[in-house]
This record gives structure tokens, sequence and C-alpha cells, in this order.
């Protein structure tokens, strides 16, 4: 039997009822991928306004990796409800703070004495991180790359890349931030190999510590290790391994930002464990919370320690109620063989859509890592000129069948997947064959304007 389930059209007269209110309500800067109007989820399926049942994809941009609304987070959220709501941890202290900071700071990378500090929201996390490491450091200088994504406040809108979508209009912006290209692989240059690309980023990180920054102004290098919004972009191990090889030479800090990537969605619980690599800092959010507004900056306690009192702190950052649904959340990562599904969604995803590109000139690559897949579209696989409108005419299709989707990338041309790791194997099947169709009826429709 089949988990979609649509009595209504997509999106239905309850669903356009509500997005009505919220046009009229709501900021219309405030994008809607999808438009239903949800009512409850549990585990990879939702029901909308209209009784429609979807399957979801997209996991509220990659916090669901445990799934919605599992019932340990759930059950810890309504005990500790009648317990403390909240009495924030500046004003006094409390055991689900200490509790997920000692957890951290014993799952994170590193066999050197660690600290946490807890915060709301990723953009909040990144500002932290840069604090910590611009007062360890002495330094203002911060490095990062292209399709990088960490926030959306004035500092890490400066530090992300993507000017249309999340910096037009906004500025201006912090300074002592500057931006190197990233090797993307997919995008080798015409004339290299990929291992010459990335030899080449690698001689280029070096030489920006003379074309850019003087390695005695530089802070902190900050990388995703998979791009999140810049495509699902695996980051070349060499390529981190060169970027700690400079923060050890410099005495920079190391910072991941592991926002989207981290607690569990790539098979291990940092991005970064893939290549070895151990950073300085490591940044947290969206899954480790399992849907509840929670974030961290983890690593060297000398770094975290290294601010005056009282030079960090957050009103609602570590608010109980998160801290305890964290807290189950990584119980639930490290339960057997729960990290291990990631790399049985990866191959699902790879045997499902792989095929497909040579019958789709539009299809240009399948990539990623673990339950952190995407799909990128072109106009042809030579030029592989960015085709967005064929990505945004593909999720309308999907969703329209029953599946959430969003898109991704610095073209705006990706679909990207994040389902819950314990997403049921016929499921997502199911919702994969509803993507590969609306692949195939928008390259029909499509194919001879592009």
């Amino acid at each position: 039997m089949p988990y979609i389930n649509l009595k209504t059209p997509i999106p239905g007269p309850k669903s356009q009822e509500l997005n009505a209110r919220r046009a009229a309500a709501v900021t219309s800067a405030l994008a809607q991928a999808n438009p239903i109007a949800v009512k409850k989820a549990h585990g990879s399926l939702v029901e909308d306004a209209d009784g429609n049942t979807l399957i979801d994809l997209a996991g509220g941009i990659g916090m669901m990796a445990v799934g919605h609304t599992p019932q340990a987070v759930v059950e810890a959220i309504k005990a500790q409800a009648d317990e403390l709501l909240h009495i924030c941890s500046i004003v006094a202290n409390y055991e689900p703070y200490v509790a997920l900071c000692e957890a951290l700071n014993r799952l994170t990378p590193g066999d050197f004495p660690k600290k946490t500090l807890l915060s709301s929201g990723g953009a909040e996390a990144v500002e932290n991180a840069v604090k910590f490491a611009r007062r360890y450091t002495g330094r203002s200088g911060i490095l990062v790359f292209e399709g990088a994504y960490h926030g959306r406040s004035n500092l890490t809108m400066a530090m992300t890349s993507k000017w249309g979508l999340f910096k037009k209009g906004f500025g201006p912006f912090a300074s002592e931030v500057y931006r190197l290209p990233l090797p993307n692989l997919y995008r080798t240059p015409q004339g290299m190999t990929p291992q010459e690309y990335v030899e080449w980023s690698c001689w280029n990180l070096e030489n920006a510590l003379t074309a850019h920054i003087d390695p005695s102004a530089l802070a902190a290098i900050v990388i995703e290790p998979v791009l999140g919004e810049g495509g699902f972009i695996p980051v070349p191990h060499e390529f981190l391994r060169k970027i700690r090889e400079v923060c050890d030479q410099t005495g920079a800090v190391m910072i991941a930002d592991e926002i989207q990537s981290g607690s569990g969605r790539t098979g291990k619980l940092w991005a970064i464990e893939h290549s070895g690599v151990v950073p300085d800092l490591i940044i947290s959010a969206k899954s480790l919370g399992a849907g509840m507004p929670i974030s961290a900056v983890t690593g060297r306690a000398e770094i975290l320690d290294s601010p005056h009192v009282g030079g960090v702190g957050s009103t609602y950052g570590g608010n109980p109620l998160a801290c305890v649904a964290a807290l189950k959340a990584l119980e639930i990562l490290q339960s057997p063989g729960f990290l291990e599904r990631a790399q049985h969604i990866e191959r699902i995803v790879r045997e499902t859509f792989e095929p497909i590109q040579s019958e789709v000139v539009a299809l240009g690559d399948v990539r990623g890592v673990g339950a952190m897949m995407a799909l990128e579209f072109v106009k042809d696989k030579a030029s592989k000129e960015p085709w967005s409108d064929f990505t945004m005419n593909t999720i309308k299709a999907a969703n329209q069948n029953g599946v959430i989707l969003i898109r991704a990338g610095l073209y705006t041309n990706c679909i990207r997947f994040l389902p819950a790791l314990d997403i049921p194997e016929d499921m997502l099947r199911e919702a994969l064959e509803v993507v590969a169709n609306a692949i195939r009826t928008t390259h029909q429709a499509m194919a001879a304007t592009a």
C-alpha cells in the first residue's frame, strides 16, 4: 500500500485558505517552498490541513535526522515542560544545559579538553564561533569560501555566498571577511583534472595569505565539510587537510560549520570525521535539536575560555526543552545501526537517479554523502549551464504528487534530499520514484526550450 494519500489537489482548499491568510499577515520576504499547510507530522509522513499525506524529503531543511515527533523526544519535552520552561543560563544553572554540553564535548572529534556554548540558531552559533576565534587569536580576519552559507545576521551574511537571494539590499556588511573559491569537482575547470583542481585550490589557499590577508591578521578559516545551501558539495579531504595545515602554521582557528552536515546527516555524527581532520571548533544546530531551536559551539577549552566573563550569552540559548530534545536526539543517533542508515539512503538515491542521467540530459550530477544528497540540473552536460527553471518545475511536479522537496545550489539549480535516517526503504523508494517521474515529465515539457 502506498504511503502517499492525496485526497485533494495540492494545494487543497484549506491550505489555500491558510496561504491567503499568510499572504495578508506575514512578510512576503519569507519564502514558502511548498504550497501546503501542515497539520501534523510523524516519522517521514506529513499530513496537511486538507488531510493529504505526503512524504517529507526536506526535513525542515535538515532538522529531522531522527524524524518528526520521535516518541522519546516528545516524552522528554513533555516531562521537562512540567518542571522548568525557562530560567536563562545567565541567571542560574540547570541540569539539561550542562548535560548537553558534556555530551557534545564527549562526542565531537579531538582528544583535547573541550567546552561548549549553547545558543538558539545557526547564525547565532556562527557569530559566537567567530567571537571566540577573534578573542583567542587577537586577530580579526575571517576566511570563507564561495558557495558557503553561514546565516542571515549581518556578520554571517558577510560570510555567506550567493548575493541575490541572501544579501541583496541588506548591506553594508561586516568587514574583515575574505572569500576564496572552493574546489567543486563537478565544475572542474576545462583543461584540469579533478586532482589538479584540488591541488590548485590548495595552492590558492596558501597564496591567499599573501594576496588577501597576512597570516598575522587571520583569526579563523570557516568551512562547511559538505556545503549545504551551496548544493551539497563534499569538500575534498585533501583540501580540508590543507585548511588544517594552514591553521596550524598561522595559529588561526579552524572552524567546521556542521549546522546542516552534522548530527548524523552523513552517516557519522560529524561530516568532517570522514576526512580524519580535527577542527578547533565545531558548530552544530538543525538536527541536533530534533526540531527544537538549539545550536552549539564546541571545541578547545582554551578557545572557549578566552573571552572575559559575561562576554558571551544568549537569553534563549540552551532552553531546557531544547536541551532535553537534543539529548534524546543524540541518544537516538548513537543507537545501534542508526547512523549506518545514511549510507543505505545514499545507495538508494544513487540507484534511482544515476541511471536517469543517460536519458535526461538536464540531470548533470548526483552527489552527496549519506542522507545529504543532491541533484544538479543543467541545460547541457558540456557547458553545465545551470537550469534553475527545470529544478523549480520538478519540485512543483513532485509536490503535486505527494513529495515535499526544497532546492539548493549557488545557482538555485539543485534539488536536495534531507530525509530522516529511519525512513523505511519502501517509503523512500516511493518518494524517489515520484521525483524521478517529475524529472521525466519536466524533461518532456522543457527539453525543447533549452
